[in-house]
Formats: structure tokens, sequence, C-alpha cells
């Protein structure tokens, strides 16, 4: 029944509020706000499937979008983002809504907001997952996949469903808390990068659950923050299928820190995230597993126009088993142990040219395959050294 209701919520979503969207004319100019953003890169990541099968360098780091709002009352207003995108095998090619939701303001008070959210919400849960759609926005052209797998970028960065966010000042700080519940549609092509390449059968999300708590301590430069996710996900055979009917059960705990200075910036978070699967391999099979990953970001104002950034990422595909020696020995020798695990180094430079005109360029030493897309069945063919370097350079324009 609960996943009956929120398909149907799914397919209304869309039409609901555009047609909510009609009902007003706009009155005002200050009413109206959009705004849009252009970006091409080149990427080359030659010793892995990251960006292509073949290794070559690739135009495919393309992302165009456009975001408004519109204010219908003081405390109503619809807003939306429309995007392209273009990253290989990091994610599916093509146009999708981000985000298309109703806010309604339900307390605005000089010590605490209050804000509802209906419709296709963004994820504001995490440190970057409210900022990573745009290339402007986010710190890297590439976040720590550890937090922020490419592959399933369209399932994180937001879900059709509803959505709360309390922000309260006090003698201590600023305290925000944060709950949404909803559900994202996956596709074919989303759930042959996540999943695996070879699967012809129907993925589903049933639900995301997801509560967070951020805290701004007074007079104090730092946040600290804790998030909860559960979710439930389902796959159905085709007539002809190599794989099996199953079920997933996801859960992650994590945690973040921030601290921002005059110049400079660190940011931090950690995740533990527990994957339960039964079936799908075969009819029998269930494993309860738990993974785990960190990350630490720097970055420093050279100068008005120059910002520098350093990254370290760790992931673990199984906290059990840190080194991936299990994973020879449970598949007959054929995934190596290097599919266990990711370690990342990463440098960067951002470089404004104009006005609204901006260069950035970095390079990101690795080892491991453990977060290199599909991860279920993850592709053993292409990804045949435990060392791979890539590096991405990308222009963008925004208005």
């Amino acid at each position: 029944m609960k996943l009956r209701v929120l398909k149907s919520f799914q397919l209304s979503l869309s039409s609901g509020l555009l047609a909510l969207c009609g009902v007003f004319s706009v009155s005002a100019a200050d009413s109206w706000h959009w705004h849009g953003f252009v970006s091409q890169g080149l990427m080359q990541a030659e010793q892995s499937n990251f960006v292509n099968d073949d290794g070559d360098i690739s135009t495919d780091l393309t992302e165009l979008g456009l975001n408004g709002s519109y204010k219908l009352s003081p405390d109503w207003r619809v807003s939306g983002q429309v995007m392209y995108l273009d990253g290989g095998n990091r994610y599916a090619t093509g146009w999708r809504i981000d985000y298309l939701f109703l806010n309604w303001t339900a307390v605005n008070s000089l010590d605490w907001q209050l804000n509802l959210y209906v419709g296709r919400f963004k994820n504001m849960h995490w440190l970057y997952s409210s900022t990573r759609d745009v290339a402007l926005t986010r710190p890297m052209i590439v976040l720590p996949q550890s937090v922020y797998f490419d592959a399933f970028r369209d399932i994180a960065v937001g879900s059709d469903g509803l959505a709360l966010q309390s922000t309260n000042s006090t003698a201590l700080g600023e305290l925000e808390f944060i709950w949404s519940y909803g559900a994202t549609p996956i596709n074919r092509e989303i759930s042959q990068r996540v999943i695996a390449t070879q699967i012809q059968g129907d993925t589903r999300q049933k639900f995301v659950h997801q509560a967070t708590v951020f805290f701004r301590p007074s007079d104090s430069q730092m946040q600290w923050g804790i998030s909860l996710l559960d979710s439930d996900f389902s796959y159905r055979r085709a007539p002809v299928d190599m794989f099996f009917d199953g079920d997933f059960t996801v859960q992650r705990v994590m945690a973040n820190w921030r601290y921002s200075a005059e110049l400079w910036e660190l940011s931090s978070e950690l995740v533990q995230e527990r994957v339960h699967a039964r079936g799908f391999y075969l009819p029998v099979f269930e494993r309860n597993q738990f993974a785990q990953g960190a990350f630490l970001l720097g970055s420093y104002n050279w100068s008005d126009s120059t910002r520098l950034y350093a990254s370290y990422d760790w992931y673990t595909a199984n906290k059990d088993d840190r080194g991936g020696a299990l994973l020879p020995l449970q598949s007959g020798g054929l995934i190596p142990r290097y599919f266990g695990y990711q370690r990342d180094w990463g440098l960067g430079v951002t470089q404004d040219l104009a006005k609204q005109l901006r260069l950035k360029l970095e390079y990101h030493w690795i080892t491991g395959t453990g977060r290199l897309g599909p991860n279920v069945v993850p592709a053993i063919e292409i990804n045949r050294s435990r060392h791979h370097d890539m590096w991405a350079v990308q222009l963008m324009y925004w208005f």
C-alpha cells in the first residue's frame, strides 16, 4: 500500500505543482527569480571505467541547468530545477528534473524558522548534498565518492515526498533539524550504473526516510551534524534475466563537521552503511554487510580569484574485511581484493576568469576500485588495475 501511494504521488507531482503555479499570475517583478549555468570540461581516467570504458580523454563533462522560484505569497513559494547531464559512466545522460517543490514557511520569527516542502525536494541532509547538483556550488568537480557516489547521484540528489526543516536560535547556538520521507523513480540506465550492466528487470526504491541534526555553536566557526537514513529497494527480474527477484535494505549513520575561517575551510564526513541483500544473485541468497567511509576536504583562498583544494577520501565495502581478502574466496577468484576498498588523494584549483566565468582543474591519485560503478556486480573485465588516476578540467558560466 505504501509503495502504491508513493508511486501515485510521483506520477501526479509535476502536473499538480505546475497547475498550482498556473492559478497565480506574476504580479510583481521580485516574485520571480531564475538562474542558469552552463559548464563543459574534459576528463580522463585511463585505467578504470569511471569516465568511459576505453580510458581515452572524454568530453563527457557537460552540465546545463536552469532553476527558478516563484513567490506565491509571503509564506508560499514554488521552486524547481531542470538539468542536463553528460558524465559518461558516472551517471545517466540526458535531461532530468532535479527538484520541483512547493515550500510553505509555517513559522518565520526571530528565533525560529519552520519550512515544509512537498514535491521533489532536494536532499538537505549531508554537507554537500544540496549543492552537488551545480558545478559552481560544489567544492570540487568530483566529490568524495565514499559519501557522494556518482553512480547513485540521481537517486540521492532528491526525493518525491515530504520534507521539514526547522532552525532554532538559542543561547548555545543554532540548532537545525531536517526530516524527509519519499522515494525516487529509478530507470533502467540508472540501475545498470548502480547494480549491474547486465540487468534487464525493474528496480524500485520503495522509500527513503532521513533525519538530520546540525548544531552551530554561538561565537564559533564550527558546525557539527549527524544524519540517519533508512531505505528499501526491490528488483523484479525480466522474463529472460540472469538475476533473480531481490530486495535490498540500505541504512546509513553519518557524522559531519565543518570549520569555516576567513580564508580557509575544513570539512569532514564519516559514514557507516548497512546493506542487507536478499535474493538477486540466487533465490536463497542473503548477506548483511557494513561499509565504512570518511573524507577530509580543505580549501584555501589564495587570492580573491584563486582557491586551492585538497582532499583525502577513504572507503571500505566491508568493515570486517578492510583489505578485501574475502572477495577472491567468495567469488571463486573472479573478483580481485582491490574491489573491496578505495583510497583517493585529490588536489584542485579554481580560478575566476571573469565575473561569471570560472575554470576548475583537479587531479586524483586513486588506489582500489571499491567506488567504481556498478558496485553490486562490479565491472571486473575493465577495472583490472589497483591504481588508477583521474584528472578533470571544467569551464563554467552562470547567469
